[in-house]
């Protein structure tokens, strides 16, 4: 019932992770706690994939691992936490990207920190954004990508959202596995995160007015 969650998930086994958590919060332990501990399982996984150790399916499989997981320790999180979000948080790897380990980190994360999380998934065109933004009135946008080709479709999707009239409503921050400072000068965005952490630290700030 014990067992090391960021290893049990890294290795995709599925019923040893879902038994841990539920062990885990019967004995009390900090939801949050395990969710971190969910995550650095998710980077384990995440660098697999870049060894060439785990394949696409892999990163599907985990995915879902984690959804399941999740649904768990969220009533758990909620009730901690109270249920009032502090912003609204629109998310997607951009087009012509498939990748969304890290987009889905970045999702729970910003979610379990008090993030009302809008995900718009993969290979998402610079107008659904646009049409998210205006109908959810977010104030915060994460355009995640692992692959260079992601930089243009990050950039379209900034001149985008300027085009719409909408840049001056929103902060945009950018994340993935090659983004820097200079890619997100690049883009046009606001920030970059290095990693989930980071974005909950920046979506944080944008709300408290900075």
């Amino acid at each position: 019932m014990g067992g090391d969650l960021a290893g049990q998930l890294s290795d995709l086994r599925e019923e040893e992770v879902l038994d841990t958590v539920r062990g885990r919060l019967e004995k009390g332990d900090d939801p949050l706690k395990i969710m971190e501990d969910a995550r650095r399982g998710m980077e384990l996984v995440g660098k697999r994939f870049e060894k060439g150790e785990y394949f696409i399916p892999d990163l599907v499989y985990a995915g879902e691992i984690l959804k399941e997981l999740t649904a768990i320790v969220k009533p758990e999180l909620a009730r901690a936490a109270g249920t009032s979000y502090m912003g609204k948080f629109v998310l997607g790897t951009v087009a012509g990207d498939i990748h969304d380990i890290g987009k889905d980190i970045v999702a729970f994360m910003m979610d379990v920190s008090g993030f009302e999380v809008h995900d718009l998934g993969v290979d998402v065109p610079p107008r659904k954004f646009v049409d998210k933004i205006k109908e959810t009135g977010a104030r915060i946008v994460g355009l995640s990508g692992f692959l260079t080709l992601a930089f243009d479709s990050m950039k379209e999707t900034v001149e985008a959202i300027e085009a719409a009239g909408l840049r001056d409503k929103v902060k945009i921050m950018v994340g993935g596995g090659l983004i820097d400072e200079e890619v997100r000068r690049y883009t046009g965005a606001d920030a970059y995160g290095r990693d989930a952490v980071a974005a909950v630290s920046i979506g944080k700030k944008w709300v408290g007015g900075e």
